[in-house]
């Protein structure tokens, strides 16, 4: 998905070429900054619904982190809305 909006980005000539080493180093830093690897991180889940996931995993052949990374995933992207 984010490839076709660049592909058709570069093709409406909406990126500009800049010559300024400045300006250049500023942009690599910040995409170092946001292309970063996954991040592990600890999350307290209640027994009885991290079984029921265990078990939905299971009868779909995926790991249930991948579940769960990809819940995070579209909620981030406003692919999925939560109502709490």
């Amino acid at each position: 998905m984010r490839e076709e909006k660049i592909k058709q980005m570069l093709e409406n000539g909406e990126f500009v070429s800049v010559n300024d080493k400045k300006e250049i180093k500023k942009y690599i830093d910040l995409a170092k900054k946001f292309n970063k690897k996954n991040k592990t991180i600890t999350l307290r889940v209640s027994e009885d619904d991290l079984y029921k996931l265990k078990l939905k995993a299971l009868s779909n052949g995926i790991a249930y982190q991948n579940i769960i990374q990809s819940l995070i995933h579209k909620y981030v992207n406003e692919e999925i809305k939560i109502n709490i």
